[in-house]
């Protein structure tokens, strides 16, 4: 088991790192504040990133998650990790300079995947060109957002056409979106993993209604977390399907796997900024004669948030490497760890991060407060912690034989 990066990766993490310390970080703000102000229904990307991202593009810094060399970096998901690690420092502005952005990165790996021809021309290559977003619509305000096999909202095949009928919330990005990967049902009656298809809706399809946003801890502004609804929302069967119907489940599982780590990569590298800042903090405030990092308390916080990350990035290279050998689903247990891990790991980092600088700690003067804000979703998002304990312990279980009976005080 080798975790060592490969030269390829090296020379592409440090083109990242030189692309983010000269046109990222010292623009980040404008960036963000850029991203909330202009992005509506006909705009997917701030002036601002359109330019970012022809730069990016034109060094070859594109489509980075995409194992496939043709259409994009080509890295293993080791490999990755280490550049999206790096991606992850940046806030929510890097991801979309390199066109990696979620829930766009996920959707791109199921289109190369599954899209037939018709469909790559419409939706696929678009979405590599960089000239459109999508979003992906599966939960649901009605039924259990961890239970993908209960989903309500359906969709009626009416001669050449679906018809769907439903609503979806925390549709990550869909202000902007161009179109939207739909979860809907089209066989209640089926086997509880085939009820569902994946069909392809355009934004712009009369009965595609964009109903509010949801706040995320306060934040409703930029391509956001919207709740959608479908009122009679008819798109052709043929060029909407994707994948086949009965397939949504598969795919879903299959799309999951590679965005949790994703998601764990990336967090890795916010924790790893929040403790930068929280040293930085430390050294340079003081506090009754003497500079924080000589209390006691703030070293163990700093101890504490350094062991914490080296596991998690430890348990989040073993997960990329076991997808790397044996595929998704061979590799479930090892990225619910991650996903359980992870998230939690870098909530404690920041929060800690916050408390040493105090009130500016939860101010927008920082990083910080968005950091946590952001992120505390992952907790609940792509398997709430809960639903990936389960996971492991049945896994676990599984593993032992169960024993024989035995008489009651027998030894």
């Amino acid at each position: 088991m080798d975790f060592e990066p490969s030269d390829r990766a090296k020379a592409l993490l440090e083109r990242v790192r030189a692309f983010l310390d000269e046109h990222v970080y010292p623009n980040e703000r404008e960036i963000e504040d850029a991203i909330d102000a202009e992005v509506d229904r006909d705009t997917p990307f701030p002036a601002v990133l359109v330019e970012l991202r022809a730069k990016a593009r034109a060094e070859g810094l594109w489509n980075l998650a995409l194992p496939d060399e043709r259409l994009g970096s080509g890295l293993s998901n080791l490999d990755y990790g280490v550049v999206s690690e790096e991606i992850g420092r940046a806030t929510t502005t890097a991801p979309y300079v390199f066109n990696v952005q979620p829930p766009d990165s996920g959707n791109m790996e199921i289109l190369v995947e599954h899209a037939t021809p018709e469909q790559r021309e419409k939706y696929t290559e678009p979405l590599l060109d960089g000239d459109i977003r999508s979003c992906y619509a599966m939960t649901e305000p009605d039924t259990a957002g961890s239970d993908p096999t209960g989903l309500a909202c359906s969709a009626v095949l009416d001669g050449d056409e679906w018809v769907i009928n439903g609503r979806k919330w925390w549709c990550t990005n869909a202000l902007g979106a161009r179109f939207a990967i739909v979860m809907a049902v089209t066989d209640p009656d089926g086997p509880k993993h085939s009820r569902a298809t994946m069909l392809l809706v355009p934004t712009d399809t009369p009965g595609f209604q964009y109903v509010r946003p949801l706040s995320n801890m306060g934040h409703t502004a930029g391509p956001g977390h919207w709740e959608l609804a479908f009122e009679d929302c008819r798109v052709p069967a043929g060029i909407s399907t994707l994948g086949g119907r009965g397939n949504g489940f598969k795919i879903s599982q299959d799309r999951l796997g590679p965005g949790r780590i994703h998601h764990c990569m990336r967090l890795i590298g916010v924790a790893e900024r929040a403790l930068e800042l929280m040293c930085a903090r430390a050294k340079s405030r003081e506090m009754f004669g003497s500079p924080l990092s000589d209390r006691q308390f703030i070293q163990d916080f700093i101890a504490t948030s350094r062991a914490e990350i080296d596991q998690a990035r430890l348990v989040t290279w073993h997960a990329a490497w076991k997808l790397d050998q044996v595929g998704n689903r061979a590799a479930r247990e090892e990225l619910s760890i991650t996903k359980l891990v992870v998230p939690t790991m870098g909530l404690n980092v920041v929060d800690r991060a916050i408390q040493v600088y105090g009130g500016a700690g939860v101010s927008e003067d920082t990083p910080l407060s968005w950091m946590y804000r952001y992120n505390r979703m992952l907790r609940i998002g792509d398997g709430a912690d809960e639903v990936h304990k389960m996971v492991i312990a049945r896994m676990e279980l599984a593993k032992v034989k169960d024993p024989e009976p035995t008489t009651a005080g027998a030894r």
